[in-house]
């Protein structure tokens, strides 16, 4: 059975890691724009199993470009076609919170599931969904966590008694994951949303970190935002903030440079996104959730 990997642009550094580790040929999908701001999507040879590498940050143009993949694969005799989004979009809004407000998760979940067979993510902003399936219904999916790759690209470099910060309660699972791989204590904070740019962090129990070193942990980050208030509780509390580590990193080189500024001098990420925090592999992983994917019922 053949299969090769369908890069969309821009991402051609982590899929390239992703064939070399399926040993499988990769080929782009190319894609142009016309003036009316339509899409014209172009793909190679499929073979059996068409996979197609596609992170969904900055979504709303990718994802119609990817149902037109999608579908010009199965035109041109793929058997399956696999999404491989390492960030996955919309997952956050599981419910309506306010008369009106769309449920995003169930859109984009159904959308995902009627144009693939299968679906391979890592760390999706799940809150109240306690399974990736119920997210993404009727196909194949695999929810890879890039907390035993973080652990092993940071162990050697973490000083005894340091302690793991989530900022928050939606942290706790990859705070709970990071901790138990490094064998290291953790405490979480507690957020109150301002509104969709503003929030509110405390850290109650930031004094058990007083003379530690402190790694703040969390699985996105686009802003920084939320970090900075964190650093700062921490240092006032007595802490030496080393850092941060998160799997998906959507900040830019101001964002970096402004953590920076606010003591977080080294923020390291995966690279479900390209960028410059970027440096952690995830090729592995997705690798073997690839392969273990079971494909049998579609």
């Amino acid at each position: 059975m053949t299969m090769a990997l369908h890069v969309f642009p821009g991402q051609e550094a982590p899929a390239g890691r992703l064939a070399a580790a399926l040993e499988i040929a990769i080929s782009p999908v190319a894609i142009r724009t016309f003036p009316d701001g339509e899409s014209l999507v172009q793909v190679g040879e499929p073979g059996d199993i068409a996979l197609v590498y596609c992170s969904l940050d900055q979504p709303d143009t990718k994802l119609v470009r990817l149902l037109l993949a999608a579908s010009a694969l199965r035109d041109r005799g793929a058997g399956k076609v696999i999404l491989i989004a390492p960030y996955l979009c919309y997952m956050r809004q599981d419910q309506a919170f306010a008369p009106g407000e769309a449920v995003s998760q169930k859109v984009i979940g159904q959308l995902l599931g009627a144009a693939f067979d299968g679906l391979v993510t890592v760390d999706p902003h799940l809150h109240r969904t306690p399974d990736l399936a119920l997210a993404v219904p009727g196909i194949a999916v695999a929810n890879v966590s890039a907390a035993p790759v973080i652990a092993a690209a940071i162990r050697g470099t973490i000083a005894p008694g340091t302690v793991l910060v989530g900022p928050d309660e939606e942290s706790r699972a990859w705070v709970a994951s990071l901790g138990h791989e490094l064998g290291l204590g953790a405490i979480v904070g507690q957020k109150r949303r301002i509104d969709d740019h503003r929030v509110e962090i405390v850290l109650p129990d930031a004094a058990q970190a007083a003379g530690r070193p402190a790694l703040l942990v969390d699985d996105m980050v686009s802003s920084g935002g939320t970090l900075l208030k964190c650093a700062a509780q921490l240092a006032a509390a007595g802490a030496h903030v080393v850092g941060a580590v998160t799997t998906h990193c959507l900040a830019g080189e101001g964002e970096l440079a402004a953590l920076a500024r606010g003591g977080i001098a080294s923020l390291l990420a995966t690279d479900t996104i390209p960028g410059p925090a970027s440096t952690i592999p995830l090729a592995t992983a997705l690798a073997a959730a690839v392969r273990g994917l079971e494909l049998a019922g579609r």
